[in-house]
């Protein structure tokens, strides 16, 4: 059987590690070309020598979400070249300070808003002409519970990621007559590195791995998938299907 994914074309930012490379490394195995991006040029070669090893190709871009002017270029270079887009997975993104409200710098806070939402949404407008010429452009973003804005001490990280659901809901409203479908995926606690700063006294190997996401991933990246500005928990998600974490123990 032929895969969904084979000779369609993927960007993914943040793949130097975490859940981007897993997702990158994921649609490499199933046929895509994935474009690989992150602020870490060794993480990429190395991601790059991992897809290459199992028959994969990619193409590498170093890139700081932090410089607009370089988000805004993304577009017109990939237009160059591939004339569209199938698959934007949104990945990156920052913690940020982990402080009262009141205590947080002018920096933290900037620097947060300006990664987790203001870089996604020139992402969206940079990215959005290219996803239309696709037979079925896919976006994928990720989100958290921290959202909510239920959880003390986490206001930047949270603003951020609530400011993402809306932008992404409201996109995926104006793209609803169109090929392009926009959803985000709440991956919970996940063995990552900004999951170990954020509680750096609990057992990573409690927690599913990158890994296990990968497949919800491609579901919503597939030319197949229908839904449209879903919020999907990784958790409930993997409930509803009995899949239990191939990385680590039900947690």
């Amino acid at each position: 059987m032929t895969s969904p994914f084979k000779d369609r074309l993927a960007l993914i930012t943040g793949a130097s590690r975490g859940i981007g490379r897993a997702v990158a490394l994921g649609l490499a195995k199933a046929g895509a070309h994935v474009i690989i991006t992150a602020r870490s040029l060794p993480g990429l070669e190395s991601l790059d020598d991992e897809i290459q090893t199992m028959g994969g190709s990619a193409t590498l871009l170093q890139l700081d979400l932090r410089k607009g002017d370089k988000i805004d270029q993304l577009g017109p270079t990939i237009y160059q070249r591939w004339q569209k887009l199938d698959i934007l997975i949104a990945n990156a993104g920052v913690l940020g300070p982990l402080s009262p409200l009141a205590h947080v710098t002018e920096d933290g806070w900037t620097q947060t808003i300006d990664i987790n939402l203001n870089a996604n949404w020139r992402l969206i407008r940079s990215l959005d002409p290219l996803l239309q010429r696709s037979d079925a452009g896919r976006a994928v973003f990720v989100t958290s519970g921290a959202a909510s804005g239920k959880y003390a001490y986490w206001g930047p990280y949270a603003a951020s990621k609530a400011g993402l659901e809306a932008m992404v809901k409201t996109w995926s409203h104006e793209v609803e007559n169109t090929s392009v479908r926009a959803n985000l995926i709440n991956p919970g606690a996940t063995r990552t590195t900004m999951r170990a700063k954020a509680f750096p006294g609990e057992d990573p190997g409690i927690l599913p791995a990158p890994e296990d996401l990968v497949p919800l991933f491609l579901e919503l990246a597939s030319p197949d998938c229908e839904s449209n500005g879903e919020i999907v928990n990784y958790r409930e998600w993997r409930k509803d299907r009995s899949i239990a974490p191939a990385h680590a123990p039900d947690a």
